[in-house]
């Protein structure tokens, strides 16, 4: 696990998600009242403020206050993560911008004034923004098949772009699940990754809901998309009208 840790704390630096500490204090908070005058990045807000407005402007009273009270012992006592906490300016300044920097110069004789243009001012630019748009396109348009009543969507061009992060009314319903989305391998290369270090044994106790439980919620307050959008064919308008209702009389369970 502490080489995981090591992996993901490397990928945070990369993109400058902050360190592991502050994103997740902030990522909890965002669940546990999101859309609220306490969500750090509420999206009912506007898309500005929860893509980048969030991150420059004077937090809410309400947020600094859920802040101080979010339980955050888990993660105070891991070693590696305090300890990227402590270091993280110099880390950043090391692995965010000096290495992709000189990477070019060392190797392929790029000018220092190019490489530090592309490799950290552009890719820099592109990662952020991608980021970004999980806190506001993925709380703005797509479909709810899981809960139609909460803000956060499932985003299909998010998920392409943000390698799997944009299926997230799945991710809201179901927050403790590692994939953050029902089917982890579609497009989904966070999960791919995971799942190749669980089977290195460096990632484990991975939690997922089961498909039953999918299911239930997605027939309780999804907004109907979840069938007809992973079974082919479901709701094609030359299905007969007798089938049409036997189908929806097993899907909601009452057929006999």
């Amino acid at each position: 696990m502490e080489w995981f840790l090591c992996l993901v704390q490397q990928s945070y630096l990369l993109v400058y998600l902050k360190h592991i500490y502050a994103w997740a204090l902030d990522h909890r908070v965002h669940h546990k009242y999101s859309e609220t005058t306490s969500d750090p990045h509420n999206a009912k807000r506007g898309f500005f403020f929860s893509h980048v407005g969030w991150l420059v402007l004077t937090p809410h009273p309400d947020v600094v206050k859920k802040r101080k009270i979010i339980d955050m012992s888990d993660l105070e006592a891991d070693p590696i993560v305090m300890w990227q906490k402590r270091y993280y300016p110099i880390l950043f300044l090391l692995l965010t911008v000096g290495l992709p920097v000189a990477i070019p110069v060392y190797f392929w004789e790029e000018t220092i004034w190019n490489s530090f243009w592309i490799c950290f001012n552009t890719r820099f630019c592109i990662t952020l923004n991608i980021a970004f748009c999980v806190n506001s396109l993925a709380h703005m348009w797509g479909y709810k098949p899981y809960d139609k009543d909460i803000n956060p969507v499932e985003n299909m061009i998010v998920s392409i772009a943000a390698l799997g992060e944009g299926w997230h009314n799945y991710h809201h319903v179901f927050p403790w699940d590692y994939k953050t989305g029902e089917f982890g391998s579609r497009l989904n290369l966070s999960t791919q990754f995971i799942d190749f270090f669980a089977k290195l044994g460096w990632a484990y106790d991975l939690k997922y809901a089961s498909p039953e439980m999918i299911s239930r919620r997605a027939r309780k307050s999804g907004d109907g998309t979840h069938i007809e959008t992973h079974l082919w064919g479901y709701g094609d308008e030359d299905i007969e009208i007798e089938d049409k209702k036997e189908l929806e009389n097993i899907v909601s369970g009452t057929s006999t």
